[in-house]
């Protein structure tokens, strides 16, 4: 019986593992490319950073809408529309004819995506048994991650061979091969119900309502901000150092992708030895050690060994929150992640304005009230019940 759930649960995995892959991917694959981006559309590298703000404000926008949808119509016949409507933007985001068609393209992929990952990651809440749903969404992750790494190694390696429009090319492709993946997987009969805006209304209110739930998605958000708001903007900051901004920056995102990776693989021995507090409290002493030494170093070796550590605190924290957050309310788990997701991109989309202003004003002592920031919340979480 316990294999048979075993091999269940393994299947699950292997069926949204191209999906977690290439979303990640291409979440972040603007990012080693804002100075050849600019550089093309005569766009500063500031204001093309906020393409990632733009991907993730529509991507925590839609979330009110899709939650309650996927509750409704079905969690995976959502995911399979999304993930077709994703790959054709990407892919017409490697053909804009300037700046402006790009970042309504993106933007609008930003919505596509808010369909994949969170009711994803509700489909695990439903189909896991609690027991073993933090270990199961950690191997899920795995894919994300390393979607994470490849992003910033493909910007890095492909774009002096493609330029910038064919990594988003390649990433485009990437995800039309995961919706036919998704598409011929088998999958359980999924029940529909009708959609009812009022019922969603309450159950958002029921969630706001409850004190863990506030802090869940507050805890989410400042995390997503502190450790990933400053992903746009590590190429001209490094550019800065002398570095080659695009392949210098790509190696940073890619060591900050294999600390999560990391997590991953460690993740069950750790829950088994300290469980969810011990586990925060370290995260969050790690993510503070990694962006210590962002503010202190100018030099690559420490540069990769700061995204290290702050990917592998970041996703002890994160990933914590998520698991957590898929237990609030077990009859409308749809909605609870939509919020949760929600949470997360509004922190990726202050999180590089914030930085965008505080850079140029104080300078990278930024990333180390940024660590101390980070070393709070994981000990604040730990002692939340």
């Amino acid at each position: 019986m316990q294999d048979a759930e075993d091999r269940r649960i393994g299947r699950l995995i292997a069926s949204f593992a191209l999906t977690g892959f290439a979303t990640a991917m291409i979440a972040r694959i603007t990012d080693p490319l804002v100075v050849e981006i600019g550089a093309e559309f005569s766009v500063h590298p500031g204001t093309v950073a906020l393409l990632a703000s733009l991907y993730a404000l529509m991507f925590a926008l839609v979330q009110p809408f899709l939650g309650p949808v996927g509750d409704a119509l079905g969690k995976r016949r959502v995911i399979l529309v999304a993930q077709l409507v994703f790959a054709v933007l990407i892919l017409g985001c490697a053909v804009a004819p300037d700046f402006g068609s790009l970042a309504w393209l993106r933007a609008a992929s930003g919505a596509a995506g808010g369909g994949i990952f969170p009711l994803a990651l509700a489909v695990f809440g439903d189909e896991v048994p609690l027991a073993k749903r933090q270990v199961a969404v950690g191997r899920f992750m795995l894919f994300s991650i390393m979607g994470g790494i490849t992003g910033g190694v493909l910007a890095a390696v492909l774009e002096p061979w493609l330029g910038w429009r064919g990594v988003l090319a390649f990433g485009g492709a990437s995800a039309v091969a995961a919706w036919l993946v998704l598409l011929l997987s088998p999958r359980p009969r999924e029940g529909m119900r009708p959609l009812r805006v009022a019922d969603a209304l309450a159950r958002y209110g029921r969630l706001l309502r409850m004190p863990m739930a506030r802090l869940l998605y507050g805890s989410v958000a400042l995390n997503s901000a502190l450790a990933i708001g400053l992903a746009p903007h590590l190429a001209p900051l490094l550019q800065g150092y002398g570095m080659d901004g695009t392949a210098a920056s790509g190696l940073v995102l890619a060591a900050f992708g294999l600390g999560g990776l990391v997590y991953t693989l460690v993740v069950g021995r750790l829950l088994a030895r300290m469980g969810q507090t011990g586990l925060l409290r370290l995260g969050g002493g790690i993510a503070c050690c990694g962006l210590a030494l962002l503010a202190a170093t100018s030099s690559l070796p420490p540069l990769l060994l700061s995204g290290l550590l702050l990917g592998c605190g970041y996703m002890m924290i994160h990933g914590t929150i998520q698991v957590r957050a898929s237990e609030l309310a077990p009859d409308a788990r749809g909605a609870a992640m939509a919020l949760h997701a929600f949470s997360f991109f509004i922190g990726q989309f202050i999180g590089p304005v914030v930085y965008g202003w505080a850079i140029p004003a104080v300078g990278t002592i930024v990333f180390l009230f940024a660590g101390v920031a980070l070393a709070w919340l994981g000990w604040w979480m730990a002692r939340a019940r």
